[in-house]
């Protein structure tokens, strides 16, 4: 008798998307395919760096996946519940028993100015920086993270560059955190316009709210995320945003075949904060969760836990503010010099964790308790 073989399918090959697809090799009899829109994997944190040209922000595929990872470059149109089947935008159809859903966050801008959430708009800005004198006036939209890192990597180049923050900079950042990225962000020559608000974008300027024109050779929008909106296309329950809505396992609340990882799920209505440090953990829970329901035992419910967030500031500082396990921050941070080495050590071990699972599916096991990824394998296969 054939063995029966189980097949899912992750749709999106960032940070979830890739940990998931690898971390399901810890069973011999599922096979995996990833659909992601692009050849190489993405360093979605590094796309700062790819916009001021200090890091290519890709790492080729073949060293990210594991061998029972079959890559389809290939962009999903529409998920069919009734069939079991995803439709890609090339014209074929994947049958799937199990899909993870693991699309991402996407960045939207008003005309007239550029992004940086994804590589294909990093690249566009990049190409609009090269081509302007290191004496042009560039505006950065956005007092977040996104915000504080690209301005900070372009002024540390000599760039000048003005930093509106729409309210307070570094909103997720507790005093001491704030004050660290302000001293270094003044050191750099970014002049912060804290409280201010862009209310238009022109080709050579932004306009603020009160009627104030900022000449701006280049406009960078870092104001907000979105997500693709492939689940309500499929006809699939999402919150305001787009996000997939799912129970605490990570199930969809219509479909208990698929479930959802990273930035774009919303586990109860209430989604985690968008991030590397959120997506590589869901990834791991979401392909758990699968493996639970292959064996027919119960999934367990998410069991996230924060540490904190790090800030690069340029190529030569770096503020890691620390946070309770809630993602409360605390006020304690490690600024300037010394935080350099480690926001690198955290950027690099994001690729070699996913490489690491690659290698020996079921080593990724998150902070917060729950047990470990070849547990719940076992116990799948036990039962089946």
């Amino acid at each position: 008798m054939s063995e029966q073989r189980t097949h899912v399918v992750v749709v999106g090959g960032g940070y979830a998307g890739s940990l998931a697809a690898n971390h399901l090799g810890v069973r011999a009899d599922v096979d995996v395919t990833l659909v992601n829109p692009r050849p190489m994997f993405v360093e979605r944190i590094r796309l700062h760096q790819l916009v001021a040209g200090t890091h290519a922000a890709t790492v080729d595929y073949g060293t990210m996946l594991g061998q029972h990872v079959q890559l389809v470059v290939d962009t999903a149109e529409r998920i069919d519940t009734i069939d079991s089947t995803l439709a890609l935008a090339s014209g074929a159809t994947l049958d799937f028993d199990y899909l993870i859903y693991a699309v991402g966050s996407t960045a939207a801008a008003p005309e007239f100015a550029y992004t940086v959430g994804e590589f294909e708009h990093a690249e566009r800005l990049r190409g609009a920086l090269e081509a302007l004198g290191p004496q042009a006036r560039i505006t950065v939209v956005g007092g977040g993270l996104t915000g504080i890192e690209t301005a900070s990597e372009l002024a540390e180049q000599g760039r000048r560059v003005t930093l509106v923050c729409g309210g307070v900079l570094g909103p997720s950042l507790a005093r001491a955190g704030r004050r660290s990225v302000t001293k270094t962000l003044a050191r750099f020559g970014v002049e912060i316009l804290e409280t201010a608000v862009v209310a238009e974008v022109r080709p050579n300027a932004a306009v603020l709210s009160d009627g104030a024109v900022l000449p701006s050779a280049v406009t960078i929008w870092t104001a907000g995320f979105g997500v693709p909106n492939l689940a309500a296309r499929s006809g699939l329950r999402t919150d305001g945003l787009g996000r997939l809505l799912t129970d605490e396992t990570l199930t969809s609340v219509d479909d208990i075949r698929i479930v959802a990882a990273g930035d774009s799920a919303a586990p109860s209505g209430k989604p985690l904060r968008m991030s590397c440090q959120a997506a590589i953990p869901l990834g791991a829970q979401a392909a758990n969760t699968v493996l639970s329901r292959i064996g027919g035992t119960e999934p367990e419910p998410v069991n996230q836990a924060f540490t904190g967030q790090c800030i690069s500031l340029g190529r030569s500082h770096a503020t890691v503010q620390l946070a309770r396990l809630d993602d409360t921050p605390i006020n304690v941070a490690i600024g300037g010099r010394f935080g350099a080495p480690i926001k690198e050590v955290v950027c690099k071990g994001t690729v070699w964790g996913i490489r690491r699972e690659a290698a020996k599916p079921g080593w990724y096991r998150w902070l917060k308790g729950g047990k470990r990824p070849q547990q719940i394998a076992d116990a799948a296969v036990t039962v089946s």
